[in-house]
Formats: structure tokens, sequence, C-alpha cells
């Protein structure tokens, strides 16, 4: 497209300087040639008035001489009764055009060696005509022809330069918008999700850009939700699984038992591969508006409700604190019981039978902390732990859990922690940010009940007013 209207310009233009130059180099050149025999006819008539008086030879040439002309002037006068003709200059026309216009009683032009020359008949005082030559060389004819010729080429080329420049930008910018969105589209046709094309150039394709953008934004949004769907929903299935994994190890010995167990396993496995394969690693958006998100102590209340069964079964201690009065949070419900879901799934999970758990609620004023310990033997590396949260899963854990309460505590602005608790085994802290504008969490203390980490200490203590029953 590009050269094509470089082409088009280039043609048009061509067309047009030619239709316009080439008539104005003629005219110019006439114009030029009427200059000239002007300016002849003007010397001519300056000796008129003096041939139509006398006729002597002194007083002619003085009368040329007083026409400064410097082309070559001639002076034809026939001869009369009792003189002779009378010839002054250097006479170049030909006889025969002398005795025409002497004949026909008008001026005329002839052409001679070096250039033309202007025959002017002036009537004399006895009625013979006589006949004025005017030289007009070549070279004032053309007096400034070449020039005004190259000053009209000069003109034309560089405005046929000029219109393939402005060609060649309006170009540019249509084809490089274009091209952008092809780059773009094929880009994602690759499953780059993340190209987007600049919206740029002519109203269409800026149009154009700004729809793919949007079915770009579209595209990754809707895969982003399945693939969050996915990995939410069969991670919230290991709640249930963790049931019939404790239900199946009660049933005792037996084939029955132990083909229950293996097939709760191969369940488990199946579930961490579905989780594994949908991980999406987009932050949750926390709720927003006033009155929005959920209560934390009535989530909290609810879902240790649940779990509360399973570890009476187990035989585990718990306690829960700071959940007795209202704790609003920027936060889902959903999101928020799915986030304790999967920190009590994994106190069950990789901590023995008889192992005690807690969970704290800290109530600030610009911050919530959520404190999910338990009395287990702890992670050996919690820097480890929560770069498995953001990434893929190993040693038989998925990484999701921790994903999903990062995600949850970072939508708000916060953040989260994993170290030591009183209990002696693993503490995970949520930092709940209240005002959800704020994107960075804070670093002082919380109503003096939080003492942040030093650096070179992966834990974080927390003073306790009540102990495990």
């Amino acid at each position: 497209m590009r050269w094509a209207l470089v082409k088009v310009s280039l043609a048009v233009t061509a067309m047009v300087v030619v239709a316009f130059a080439v008539p104005l180099g003629l005219v110019i050149r006439e114009m030029a040639r009427d200059r000239a025999f002007s300016n002849a006819e003007r010397e001519a008539a300056a000796v008129a008035p003096a041939l139509s008086i006398t006729t002597d030879r002194d007083q002619l040439e003085r009368v040329v001489a007083s026409t400064g002309s410097d082309t070559g002037m001639a002076v034809h006068i026939p001869a009369e009764e009792g003189s002779e003709a009378l010839e002054m200059g250097r006479r170049r026309a030909a006889p025969e055009d002398i005795a025409a216009v002497r004949e026909l009683g008008r001026a005329s032009t002839s052409t001679v060696s070096g250039g033309s020359t202007l025959l002017q008949p002036v009537a004399l005082s006895s009625g013979e005509i006589a006949v004025v030559e005017v030289f007009v060389p070549e070279s004032e004819v053309t007096n400034g022809v070449g020039t005004a010729w190259a000053v009209l080429a000069a003109v034309g080329v560089a405005l046929i330069l000029g219109s393939v420049a402005v060609a060649d930008r309006l170009g540019v910018r249509m084809v490089r918008p274009a091209q952008r969105l092809v780059e773009g589209a094929h880009e994602l046709g690759e499953g780059k999700l993340g190209a987007r094309v600049r919206e740029t150039g002519p109203t269409e394709l800026r149009l154009a850009a700004v729809a793919f953008n949007s079915m770009a934004d579209q595209v990754v949004q809707l895969l982003a939700n399945e693939r969050e769907l996915a990995a939410d929903l069969s991670h919230r299935l290991r709640t249930p699984l963790t049931v019939l994994r404790l239900n199946a190890a009660s049933l005792g010995e037996g084939p029955a038992a132990e083909q229950t167990r293996a097939a709760v396993e191969q369940l488990e496995r199946e579930v961490d591969t579905i989780i594994r394969t949908a991980r999406d690693a987009k932050p949750q958006t926390a709720a927003a508006g006033p009155g929005a998100g959920c209560d934390a102590a009535e989530v909290i209340r609810e879902r240790m409700e649940f779990w509360s069964a399973l570890a009476e079964d187990e035989g585990r201690k718990w306690r829960m604190a700071g959940a007795d009065r209202p704790v609003r949070i920027p936060v889902a419900r959903s999101d928020l019981a799915a986030a304790l879901d999967a920190l009590l799934g994994n106190v069950f999970r990789h901590t023995a039978e008889g192992t005690a758990f807690a969970v704290d609620v800290h109530n600030g004023e610009d911050a919530v902390i959520v404190l999910v310990s338990d009395a287990g033997p702890g992670i050996p590396d919690p820097d480890a732990a929560m770069a498995r949260g953001k990434g893929s899963g190993s040693d038989g854990s998925t990484g999701l859990g921790l994903d999903i309460v990062r995600r949850l505590a970072e939508a708000t602005g916060g953040d989260v922690r994993i170290g030591s608790s009183v209990l002696g085994g693993t503490e995970v802290r949520i930092w709940i940010q209240l005002d959800p504008r704020e994107r960075s969490p804070r670093r002082r203390g919380h109503r003096g009940t939080v003492r942040r980490r030093r650096p070179g200490r992966l834990g974080v203590s927390f003073n306790r007013s009540r102990s495990l029953p």
C-alpha cells in the first residue's frame, strides 16, 4: 500500500507539472521574443519623425546615434529626383524583403544570420517610402528563457519530490498501524496473550486497534477466569477429599478398605494434576466500594465449625480468638472461605493426628491480621514454600493453597508471611489492608500485639493472651 500511494502520487504530480510547466515555458519564450521585437520597434519609431522631415545623412546619423542602439540599425532611403538612394548602417536583410516592405507599406520581420531583423516602413516628405532596419540578435530573443526554464524545472522536481515524500509519510502512517495489527494478531494466535496494539493511525485503523485490544483483553479475562475457576474448584475438592482420606484410614484392614484408600489416593493425585494444569498467577480482585466485602469473624467461625468436627475425630486441640465481634474486610466471602480452607486443609494434610492448631484475628485501624498456626514440625524453608505458592507445586504439594492466600492478601495491598508459631510449628500470617486503594502494606506494629520479624529471621512472633485448652 505504501509504494502504491507513492507511485500514484508520483504519476499525478508529474502529469500536473508537465501540464503546467510546458505551456508556461512556451509562454515565457514568446514573451522574451515579443520583448525583444518591442524594443526594436521603439528604436525604429525614434527615427521615423526625423525621416519625415529630412533625408540629410548627417542629421540622420545623429538621430540614429541618439537612439543608443547597440544591436545595429540601418536606414534604406530610395532614390529621388536629382538624388541617389541612401543607405545608412549595415544592411542584413535581403533586398527583396526590403522591397516587399516598401511595396506593402507595413512592418515585417525576416530571419538573418545571427538573429532576425525588423523592417519598419516610414513615409518621407517626398511621398517615397524609406525602410528602417533594426537587427535583433538571437541572444536577445532568448534572453532569460533558459533561467526561467531552469527555475520551472527545479520547481517541478521539488513538487514531485515533495509529493512523493508526503505520500510516503501518509503511506507509513497507514501501513505501520496495519502491520502492528497483523503482528498483534499473529502473536495472539501463537498464544502470546500479552500482545496488544498501539491505538494510532487513521480513524479506521485506530478503531480496529481498539477492537483488537478489547478482544484480546476479553480473551485473557475469559481464560484467566476459566483457569482460576478450574484451579479453585479443584482445590476446594481437597476439603472433602481430606474427610474421605481420614474416614478411609479408619476403615481398618481388608480388601475393601485398601481399595477405598487406593481410590482416594488416586482421586487426590488426579485433583493435584488438574490444579497444576490450571494454575493461573493472575491476582484476585478485592471487593471495592462502600459496604463491599464480608465479616471475617463470621466466616472464620463458620469454617472452624466445619473443621472442628474433623479435629475432634483426629484428637486435635484447636483454638479460635478474636472472632467474637464483627471484623469487616474488603474481601469476598467465598475468597476468604477458600483461603481458610486451604490453610486448615494443609494443617490436616501435613501434620500428624493430634496436632493442635489455632486461628486468631487481630483487627486494627488500617489492617486486619489473620493468623493460622499449628503445633506441627514446621516448614523448614518458608521462602521455598512461598515461592512454590507462586509457581509450580513440588514435593506432593500443588502450591495453590498458599497462592490462593497470597492473591487474596495482595489484592487488598497486603501480604502473606510464614514463620514459627508459639505452638512450635508453622504460623501463616495474612495481612489484609482495609483500604484497597493503598497497594503497599504497612510495616509498623499492630496494636502492640504484632512484632515484626527482624532482618535475617523468617519467623514472626505474636503475643498470646490465651492458650489452647
